[in-house]
């Protein structure tokens, strides 16, 4: 082959990969582009799925809601089944470890506004996993079988989604049969985190698991687990294959992730860094979005560490958040956020991090990712 031959082929190449990734049908449903906001506790709440929706994720799961009918009535199981304005499609993450109680749940979603369930058998937190849900249920594959066979009969119009880990250890990968038995569920896509249960977020991610599961599967599969930059989002397309990326941890202070890694697969080039007006904007309207949904007194508690994600590692910002953290009521919290951006806007016109570490990792009892 010539210089000029394979110059071509490359070229060719890298068009098809930007060209993958321009919108995509899911479901039924036609989402902006293949980048999903994966289902986190405590994070992806309304205000933060309709963020990542507008700063460029296709698709936004829900932190879990219990299949334990007794909290139903609950403020906090209210709130989360509570999807009032949000874009479709829809999708709401369940948890437990009864075929019956999961069943029942994935009725009471869609019954209000669900348009996907997503079952979570991914969550390595240990309250979840003590009670043989989340990524516990790894370890018993009949009972797999039983939980996504129940849902998926409880809500046949709806489609149902599952969220794995690798498996429960290194000696216990069991992903692929996960898969197996998921495809003959009645399973219509598969989203896996690298990691094993036993790893919680420790070391890095494998997707060698996920490449194998793709190369055989009959239903999309969905790669998550460190994907916190544009070029790591492409290194996990070009390794896994998968059919979708989702994003968690990395999201967390930086929504606009979502627009950098899109722009990037579909250009090859790089977005500037966001300028500090507009992420001082984006902070601000989230913060109203989080005070009206959860109330004065809740929402400020809920506020201080999403403003503490959005300036960790910023210059000044390590002083800043120990001030702000003091702060009880709203109005304080709108009038330091705007004093730190004003004097940030003075000193650079783009964002720009003192260090270069992804965005910081909440303690992993509190993520269902």
């Amino acid at each position: 082959m010539s210089v000029f031959a394979a110059a071509i082929a490359v070229e060719s190449e890298t068009c098809l990969a930007h060209r993958h990734f321009t919108s995509m049908e899911f479901l039924g449903f036609s989402l902006r582009n293949q980048l999903f906001v994966a289902p986190m506790a405590g994070v992806t709440d309304r205000p933060f799925r309709q963020l990542c929706k507008r700063m460029g994720a296709g698709l936004a799961v829900s932190e879990m809601v219990t299949s334990n009918s007794l909290l139903y009535g609950s403020i906090k199981t209210r709130r989360r089944a509570n999807h009032a304005g949000e874009v479709a499609p829809i999708s709401v993450q369940i948890a437990g470890a009864s075929p019956s109680m999961m069943a029942a749940a994935a009725r009471y979603n869609v019954e209000r506004g669900a348009q996907i369930i997503d079952i979570n058998m991914g969550c390595p937190a240990k309250k979840i996993c003590n009670v043989m849900a989340g990524s516990a249920l790894l370890r018993d594959e009949p009972l797999v079988r039983q939980i996504l066979e129940a849902v998926v009969n409880a809500v046949p119009s709806t489609p149902v989604t599952l969220k794995i880990r690798t498996g429960w250890d290194k000696n216990s990968r069991n992903a692929l049969n996960i898969l197996k038995i998921a495809e003959q569920s009645g399973i219509r896509a598969l989203a896996m985190h690298g990691r094993t249960r036993a790893c919680g977020y420790s070391g890095q991610a494998e997707y060698e698991t996920i490449q194998a599961a793709k190369a055989v599967a009959t239903i999309p599969i969905i790669a998550n687990g460190d994907i916190d930059s544009p070029e790591q989002a492409k290194h996990v397309l070009d390794t896994t294959h998968a059919d979708a990326l989702m994003i968690g941890r990395a999201a967390q202070g930086r929504p606009w992730l979502f627009r950098e890694i899109e722009y990037f697969l579909n250009t090859g080039t790089y977005l500037p860094p966001p300028r500090v007006i507009e992420i001082h904007e984006v902070l601000l309207e989230h913060l109203e979005d989080l005070y009206l949904f959860y109330g004065v007194e809740t929402g400020v508690g809920i506020a201080r560490k999403h403003i503490s994600w959005y300036t960790r590692g910023l210059v000044g910002s390590a002083a800043f958040r120990h001030r702000m953290n003091q702060l009880p009521t709203i109005e304080l919290q709108r009038q330091a956020v705007n004093d730190f951006f004003c004097a940030l806007a003075d000193y650079q016109e783009h964002l720009s991090y003192a260090r270069t570490t992804p965005s910081p990792h909440a303690n992993f009892e509190d993520l269902a990712a």
